[in-house]
């Protein structure tokens, strides 16, 4: 995949989709406006593989075929913009949202602090079933006309979980070390690449840590890079933290200097030392200098970015264009709670700015 420049627009949830998870003229013009505004390459949503999977109201599934010939015209609206486009596969795990999806949340293994509402542990059986969906979600992202698939396993959805000694305790072979804990990653992997080819991109979102206590160390997530690095995984785009975690949330706001941007720049370092394939960077980044210093320093070859483009789609070309301002996000996470309410997400300041 060749792209126009080295910025990524990281994954997030748009809360545009259909109850069903399908495209809405909403999210068609969100995506398409990132294409036409420079992202060299978008990262889709994070769209669920199975409808137990389901995080939250208004997430895009890519679960049935029924949902392709949408997904194949923003695909081909993103290419008729110059763009190239990537979705995310996810299965949100012991965070799914049963009261949208009527089932209970798949878990691990039981683990400390399981809330009192039903869980279900994954079998054997059920982790080959969610190898095949993963696979079968692959096989209709490529039909769909996406340029590559990125597998999500950061912020404690199920796939971060199984890395996660906090969640996984398992005593199988699925557990324990941390070869064990990442086999479900490779096996998802193999089967992507059995049913896309081997030239068909697939990347990785993984956490450098969880920062939680007990959570994911650095160390075993240079593991994990390794093990993908050598399967043959593309890239990796790297984050950190739970959806609960400190380190996820509060670091987030108030991102007002360089030196609170890319948080996790140092982690960033040692994961491309350890694997040498192209590493995408998340976390903060707000400035053209910071993000210009991060690829000349060798310290990741791609810039990921999401809640500054919710605010300026057309950052990437105002940048280009001369204008290095640094982002006008204020890093609030104002901007989710309109997608919480079923409105979709967008920059409340910018809005409020615009009626007065």
């Amino acid at each position: 995949m060749v792209l126009s420049n080295r910025f990524v627009r990281s994954a997030t949830w748009e809360g545009m989709a259909t109850p069903d998870g399908g495209v809405t003229q909403k999210l068609f013009e969100t995506i398409t406006a990132l294409a036409r505004g420079g992202v060299g390459m978008i990262i889709s949503s994070h769209a669920y593989v199975r409808q137990g999977g389901q995080a939250a109201l208004g997430q895009l599934g890519i679960y049935k075929d029924d949902l392709v010939p949408e997904l194949r015209e923003m695909t081909t609206a993103v290419h008729d913009s110059g763009g190239k486009i990537v979705i995310q596969l996810s299965h949100a795990g012991n965070f799914a949202a049963k009261k949208l999806t009527g089932k209970a949340p798949l878990v691990v293994s039981n683990f400390e602090g399981l809330a009192s509402s039903p869980r279900q542990e994954i079998t054997q059986q059920e982790i080959q079933e969610m190898v095949s969906d993963f696979a079968e979600a692959a096989r209709r992202a490529k039909a769909a006309g996406f340029d590559g698939v990125q597998i999500h396993s950061a912020h404690g959805y199920l796939l971060s979980q199984f890395l996660s000694p906090v969640f996984n305790k398992r005593k199988d072979e699925y557990g324990g070390e941390i070869r064990n804990r990442a086999r479900i990653h490779l096996e998802i992997f193999h089967a992507i690449r059995q049913v896309a080819g081997q030239d068909y991109p697939v990347l990785v979102k993984l956490n450098c840590r969880d920062f939680v206590e007990n959570g994911m160390s650095l160390e075993d997530s240079l593991q994990v890079a390794r093990y993908l690095a050598d399967a043959g995984i593309d890239a990796i785009e790297l984050s950190g933290g739970f959806l609960t975690s400190e380190k996820l949330s509060p670091s987030r706001l108030g991102i007002n200097t360089v030196e609170k941007e890319a948080y996790f720049q140092e982690e960033a370092r040692a994961v491309k030392k350890k694997t040498g394939i192209p590493l995408i960077l998340v976390g903060g980044i707000r400035s053209f200098e910071v993000a210009e210093r991060l690829v000349e320093e060798g310290v990741a070859d791609y810039i990921s970015m999401s809640r500054p483009l919710i605010r300026e789609p057309d950052l990437i070309n105002r940048w280009k264009a001369g204008d290095r301002r640094r982002a006008d996000c204020r890093s609030d996470n104002l901007c989710f709670k309109p997608g919480m309410d079923g409105e979709g997400i967008y920059c409340v300041v910018k809005s409020r700015e615009k009626k007065t």
